[in-house]
């Protein structure tokens, strides 16, 4: 299928100018840092010069090649610095220096145990916004403790929500937690940087991102309804407790797909469409609330009327009626699928070792303005040269960092 190419000549995104320092490690924060390459910020990668970054040896892995490094920290320059050392600690504030964000997501308290606190940073630079992503947020009783994805996705009640009803609770096969918290890391940053854009007097900001924090943000409802109706809600499987009809069903060849007809105006059509046309005027499914408080009937005659007829036919169908469905994509669905293929959902990274890989398009995307395509993911302390010569380092003074293991 067509995708875009590494190549393209596009301008560099409303973000082109802002340099960005990401000296995170793993997912939540530097992703983060790659939205806003996606926008065209100048993103550089720090790491430790051993390039022991958990992401670098995180499946997927081919051969030795970090695939998902590649992906998560596209369009970023790369250069390796041990902190912790004197020379290094003095290189780093230089460095902070001549950036706008410092990205990290270490345990609380780390920065300031290596002697580059918020108060030694702001000192370098009076302007910075520090992005500071943890599992539970810079103060509180869980500030120390380590977080990880499953963990905060656990504590944010999220977790509760997802399996079976007479099942245990259910982790996805994807750390979600780390991405959600990224969005909002990226979020963050833009809008500091909005605010200091807008008053030339303005100091720099500590963000404080708690990554379960960010998870209940989304979970919005469940606090009030705990609250106002005294309901606690729970696993309820594919089956919607808040609207209905809503659930994955099969047919008769095995596909399963999800459908939602929730509004009455889609329901109406659904039942038409299916030949139940009695279930409009049936007071157990006549609104909302009424589908809801009498869901399991509704779902049965659904499940029985899909099983028995072939996916295709069935599609044909619901697709005829304007009536929201979808089988469940795997990867190999999303590459086939003509929309996609038709927006370039899917677009090339252009890659030193595999020539190009696959990655999500930037979204969102803006009517009438091209964007670059980033390249992949950067090798480790690739940009080292550019970046520290920037600086004012020479060759002979990189080499004695390099053999004092600095970077």
């Amino acid at each position: 299928m067509p995708l875009a190419t590494g190549s393209n000549p596009a301008p560099a995104g409303p973000l082109q100018g802002v340099r960005i320092l990401d000296m995170a490690t793993v997912l939540a924060a530097p992703f983060a840092a790659s939205l806003c390459a996606d926008l065209g910020a100048d993103v550089v990668k720090l790491e430790l010069p051993d390039g022991s970054d958990p992401l670098r040896s995180l499946a997927p892995v081919k051969d030795g090649m970090p695939l998902y490094w590649k992906v998560t920290n596209r369009g970023k320059k790369g250069i390796t610095l041990d902190v912790r050392t004197p020379k290094g600690r003095a290189l780093f504030l230089e460095l902070v220096a001549s950036f706008d964000v410092l990205v990290e997501n270490f345990r609380t308290g780390t920065l300031e145990r290596w002697g580059i606190g918020p108060d030694v940073l702001f000192e370098a630079n009076p302007r910075l916004v520090l992005l500071r992503v943890t599992g539970f947020g810079q103060s509180g009783p869980y500030a120390p403790k380590p977080g990880f994805a499953r963990i905060f996705e656990a504590m944010s009640g999220l977790t509760n929500l997802t399996g079976e009803a007479d099942g245990p609770p259910l982790h996805m096969n994807f750390p979600i937690g780390d991405t959600v918290a990224g969005v909002f890391g990226a979020f963050a940053i833009v809008a500091e940087l909005l605010r200091l854009q807008a008053d030339p007097e303005a100091r720099a900001v500590e963000i404080d991102l708690s990554a379960t924090e960010a998870l209940m943000r989304m979970l919005e409802p469940l606090a009030v309804e705990r609250e106002q109706l005294g309901l606690v809600r729970k696993r309820s499987g594919n089956l919607a407790s808040y609207t209905a009809p809503s659930n994955m069903y099969r047919s008769s060849d095995g596909q399963h797909f999800t459908l939602v007809a929730s509004s009455d105006a889609i329901f109406r059509r659904l039942c038409d469409s299916l030949g139940l046309a009695a279930l409009k005027d049936d007071d157990r499914f006549r609104t909302n609330p009424s589908r809801v408080r009498h869901c399991a009937e509704l779902d049965a005659i659904l499940a029985d009327w899909f099983a028995g007829r072939p996916y295709a036919e069935a599609s044909a169908v619901l697709n005829a009626a304007g009536v929201p469905f979808s089988k469940a994509y795997s990867i190999d669905d999303i590459l086939a699928d003509p929309h996609f293929q038709a927006r370039q959902a899917l677009i090339r990274l252009l890659d030193d070792e595999l020539g190009s890989v696959p990655a999500p398009c930037i979204v969102p995307r803006v009517v009438g303005r091209s964007t670059r395509v980033p390249h992949s993911g950067p090798a480790v302390g690739q940009h080292n040269d550019e970046v520290y010569g920037q600086l004012g380092l020479g060759a002979a003074e990189l080499d004695v960092l390099r053999n004092e293991g600095v970077i």
